[in-house]
This record gives structure tokens, sequence and C-alpha cells, in this order.
């Protein structure tokens, strides 16, 4: 679903850019409420989870792959503002370092998967859930319908930014100039790949995370579910701490992605102008614009999560997996406490996010 540079023509990456902006503004003031000390390193850890969710690349019986995303498990724990900013800092990285999705096309990327996606799959879990206790099934039920319908949503998004391309940009003995697929094309191509593969993986992904968090650390849960009704918090705690777990979790999926190697082919719409089937398309050249603006950034510096020009690709694979760790959870760190220290909202570490709320009360 990373769409690269050259397939979105320049005026629809600025518009799509200058739709996002507004959230990303919103979501700095919005997130204040869990970057409290204590929080901040777990919207870091999500944000970790979601750059490595989004290197597992899953064949598709068409031939091309798909991959989760992690946006809605954010949104239900964290809150659909904290998904637009641990997301949107993991496709930055993404493009600037490995080459994964476009420079000029960020903006585009970010409204699909770090705005379409969280606030679909928050909106159908809230749904779903309704006021059923915290620790009920149906909440794991609605937050693994959450993650596919939202994950579908901004796979619809993309394959109409794709398949709008032809339609308004093309010269004027109609060759297109940027993406050369019709929606005829991109919505059953994003479709078929979203219904079935990726869509299940990303409901597994978040009804797994929420089916933990009712065991283990429900005080977290808590923190985006006020009012919801429930056991108390004063619960018997969980043997083994979160936080051990979270690790444990993240070092399986680092040594893990190499699995992503072993899918076939690529994503569509994400080709090299090398390797699109012209003939197929019914054109004599590579798409003018296309050529022109794909591989606009140069200078990633694991370009295509790999840094061995292939000679153990697995282990530039696990290479970039610690970098991007690394990189996106600083990044994500720094800027929670920046927004903390801006809005005046100094957490205590000792507080947890009900009081705060209900300390904010008049």
């Amino acid at each position: 679903m990373h769409i690269p540079d050259g397939y979105l023509s320049p005026q629809t990456c600025a518009v799509a850019f200058a739709a996002a902006v507004p959230f990303w503004g919103t979501a700095a003031a919005r997130v204040k409420k869990v970057v409290k000390t204590r929080h901040v390193p777990t919207l870091a850890i999500f944000a970790a989870v979601c750059f490595l969710a989004m290197m597992f690349n899953i064949p598709i019986p068409d031939g091309t792959t798909a991959h989760a995303v992690g946006g809605g498990v954010i949104a239900i724990v964290l809150g659909p503002w904290a998904a637009v900013i641990a997301v949107s800092v993991a496709l930055l990285f993404q493009a600037l370092l490995f080459g994964d999705g476009g420079v000029l096309a960020y903006g585009a990327n970010c409204v699909n998967m770090a705005i379409i996606l969280p606030f679909v799959a928050v909106g159908v879990y809230r749904l779903i859930a309704g006021r059923a206790e915290i620790t009920s099934a149906r909440r794991v039920i609605a937050a693994a319908v959450g993650g596919y319908v939202g994950i579908n949503a901004a796979a619809l998004a993309a394959a109409v930014e794709f398949g709008i391309q032809p339609v308004l940009f093309h010269s004027a003995n109609g060759t297109p100039l940027y993406a050369p697929y019709t929606l005829a094309q991109t919505i059953p191509a994003m479709a078929l790949a979203h219904l079935t593969i990726a869509g299940a993986a990303e409901a597994i992904l978040t009804a797994a995370v929420i089916a933990y968090l009712q065991r283990a650390n429900l005080p977290l849960l808590r923190l985006n579910h006020a009012g919801v009704p429930g056991p108390g918090e004063s619960s018997a705690p969980s043997r083994v701490r979160p936080g051990l777990v979270a690790g444990i979790a993240v070092a399986i999926m680092v040594l893990l992605t190499p699995l992503g190697l072993l899918a076939p082919g690529g994503a569509f719409g994400e080709d090299a102008p090398e390797d699109l089937d012209l003939a197929g398309l019914h054109l004599n050249a590579v798409p003018e614009g296309l050529n022109k603006y794909n591989g606009f950034w140069h200078n990633a510096i694991l370009n295509g999560y790999d840094f061995t020009g292939d000679g153990n690709p697995w282990l530039g694979y696990i290479l970039s997996a610690v970098v991007g760790i690394a990189v996106i959870g600083v990044a994500v760190y720094l800027i929670a406490v920046v927004v903390r220290a801006l809005t005046g909202r100094r957490g205590d570490d000792t507080r947890d996010g009900s009081r705060d709320l209900e300390a904010s009360k008049p």
C-alpha cells in the first residue's frame, strides 16, 4: 500500500499533503492525554510494532504481496490521534531510510494509513463494542473487525488515488502521465489483496493485542475507554510484566522479519518503471511523469531494507528492523516529550490515565 513517487501527479501529492497537515496539527494537540511520561514508551513501542508489521510481506494469490499496518490497534488502545502520529513517523522513516513509499507521495500514504485506517478502525470498533465490558470477548471481536475494515478502507483510498491518475493527467493523445491503471484495475487489485490476506493479518494483530491487554494491562486499555464498564483495576496482576512481554514480542518480530523475503513478487502499484508490463497496459513507453519522478529520493541508507546487494538479504532485513525500531522509537518518544512540554502537561509517573482525566474535569 506504500505508494512510490511517480505514480501520483505532483498535484495529487500536494492535495494529499495539504489534507494531512490539519490532522498532524490536531494530533499534536489532542494526543497530550497519552503522552505523560509513563505512556510515552508505550507509544514508541506501538510505532515500532507498526513499522515491523509493514515489513512482513504476505503472498497474495495473484502473485503480488500485501502487509498489515497496525494503525487500528494503536487507535483502539491510545486513541486515533496517537495513531496518526505513530504511523506517520513510521511512514516517514520508511520512505527516508528504506525507500519504502515515496517522499513526494508521503502525504498520500499518511492520509491512507495514518488517518483513514485508524479513524475507520476505531469507529467500527466502538460501533460493534457498544457498552460491553472492557474485558468482554465482544471487544476482541470488535477490534478484529475494526482493524479489518480500517485497512480495507485505506486500500480503497489508495486504489482511487491510483485509478484517477489516467483520467486527470494524460497527454494530448490520452497516454497516462503517471499511474497507468484505471479504477477498473486498481480497485479489484487492491480489494483482492486486502479483503483476503492483509485484512486477515490486520484483524489478527489487532485482536491479539486487545485480548492480551485485557488480561495483562487493563489500566492501559482503560486509557482510551473512559466510562466503559468492567471489573476494577485492582484485580490480580499478571505474573508476567507487560513491558517484558512487549519487548520479547518485538524481538521475535525482528527475528522473523526475513520471512517477508519469501513472498514472491511485489505489491500492486509499487513496481519500478522498468518492471511495468507495458504491453499489458497498452503502452509503448513508461509514462512520462512516472519515469521522471520515480526514484525522486536517492538517499535511502538501507534501500529496500538491505545493504548487502542481495548477498545476504536476511541480514539486511534484520539490521533494517533494528535500525527502524531505534530511529522510529526515539523519534516518537521525542515528539511525545515535546508535545507534553508545549501543552504544559508534564504528567506524574504515579498517576494513571483515569486519574489525569478526572483531575482535568471542572
